[in-house]
């Protein structure tokens, strides 16, 4: 299911936000953690001068030592670990080793919004994005995920998540909600609405209900945990999910790329694509679709892994 985690780390504490995320995943899943490290050189489209060979080599020696401290700190916690150290520019090295699938999860911090939304609407792989907003004081070693939620709209492509869900569930015992979201329509009017209209929402709006209530009814009964489920009446999905999120405290809120009404041919649906951008909590994005064929050939991807 989950068998790789690929932790891009800059040196700075920001960055480091992910690392308790990363050993709860990695423990929870069995996984190998690869820590990179990107080098960028000078851009010569500044007119900037090219790193003096020394200086270079002492960057370069500095990035090495750093992820050996980082790499030793995870080892402790029982997480097996292995280092990358290359050159390039971050965003794009990090979608040329998507591309090539060395990983099944990438952890990026949010700390730099921009790098993050370039390697985003570029790759297929499942992401867990942390917000560097909250408190980074927890231990290493020490977090624990205890409540957690996945949004459903009944679609076979949300229900990707469920695996993933339940099994970081069982792992950290944690509780797991399920929460199906009605939807209410939209009527185009330039005036307001009729008696008529009304009933038509209404009724639109209780027939999805009996549907959704059927839906996670099914999937309490199937589901190999116990679950908490709940059904939700909103004119804003988003708004609604991200509300119910800090009603109940969640710590992982855990989506799939697309829902019913996403298009594949975009790297996400309009509701992820809103917690990508506005999201509060830590959000889990589970691809749904396989990765696309990439212009960059995989064995055009020239990196090198430092020893262990």
């Amino acid at each position: 299911m989950l068998n790789t985690v690929l932790v891009p780390l800059d040196g700075s504490n920001l960055a480091e936000c992910v690392l308790p995320h990363a050993v709860a995943i990695a423990k929870a899943f069995d996984a190998r953690t690869i820590l990179l490290n990107i080098l960028e050189q000078p851009s010569e489209s500044l007119r900037m001068p090219k790193a003096d060979p020394l200086d270079w080599y002492l960057k370069k020696t500095e990035a090495d030592t750093y992820l050996s401290v980082v790499k030793t700190h995870l080892e402790e916690c029982d997480v097996a670990v292995e280092k990358m150290l290359i050159e390039g520019r971050a965003a794009e090295q990090i979608v040329e080793l998507a591309h090539t699938n060395i990983a099944d999860l990438l952890i990026l911090s949010s700390h730099d919004g921009s790098i993050i939304q370039q390697i985003l609407q570029r790759i297929r792989t499942s992401t867990l994005i942390i917000r560097t907003n909250l408190s980074s004081s927890t231990p290493i070693s020490d977090l624990r995920y205890r409540r957690l939620l996945v949004p459903l709209d009944g679609s076979r492509r949300a229900g990707a998540t469920l695996s993933m869900a339940t099994a970081l569930a069982q792992a950290h015992q944690a509780e797991l909600l399920l929460v199906h979201v009605v939807n209410k329509p939209e009527m185009a009017r330039r005036m307001p609405l009729t008696h008529e209209d009304e009933e038509l929402i209404n009724r639109f709006v209780e027939r999805n209900q009996e549907e959704g209530a059927k839906y996670l009814e099914h999937l309490q009964t199937h589901l190999s945990i116990d679950v908490q489920t709940h059904l939700l009446v909103s004119d804003n999905v988003a708004a609604t999910i991200q509300s119910f999120s800090e009603q109940e405290r969640i710590d992982l809120l855990i989506l799939g790329a697309h829902g019913y009404s996403g298009e594949t041919k975009w790297s996400y649906g309009g509701v992820t694509n809103r917690f990508i951008t506005d999201g509060t909590i830590p959000l889990l994005i589970v691809q749904d679709s396989p990765h696309e064929s990439s212009e960059i050939a995989q064995d055009a991807v020239t990196v090198r892994r430092m020893a262990r």
